[in-house]
């Protein structure tokens, strides 16, 4: 399982990626590997406001809808609409091609409450 140290994770298995004021959100090769073949990825619009541990999209495989959780909350800046076109993205690359939104977080500290990368690896194992 693939889980890079410089993301941090939330319990609902999204990883997140500060840059700068911003921050890049997808779902964890965990995540995906659970869900199977992605077919259909639905994101928000630019603009949107998110709210931690609130929907903010989801993904659809060959099995079931998953919703997503927003680890943080903020204004969506930016939506990977490559993903409309490749949800199989999501399967292949969870960290790079299939990152899902940027957002301008309304308080950067959430990130603060996320886990590292070990927490996280722990967290699954214990599933």
């Amino acid at each position: 399982m693939n889980l890079p140290k410089d993301l941090k994770y939330s319990e609902e298995h999204e990883w997140v990626k500060v840059e700068g004021d911003k921050v890049r959100i997808g779902i964890t090769d965990f995540a995906q590997s659970e869900l199977g073949d992605i077919v259909f990825v639905e994101l928000p619009e630019v603009g949107d406001e998110i709210e931690a541990d609130e929907p903010f999209g989801s993904v659809e495989s060959v099995k079931t809808v998953s919703e997503l959780y927003a680890p943080i909350s903020g204004k969506v800046v930016e939506i990977n609409e490559d993903l409309e076109d490749s949800p199989e993205f999501v399967n292949e690359s969870p960290y790079e091609k299939a990152w899902m939104i940027v957002v301008e977080p309304s308080d950067v500290s959430e990130v603060d409450k996320l886990m590292s990368p070990e927490e996280y690896e722990a967290m699954i194992k214990e599933d």
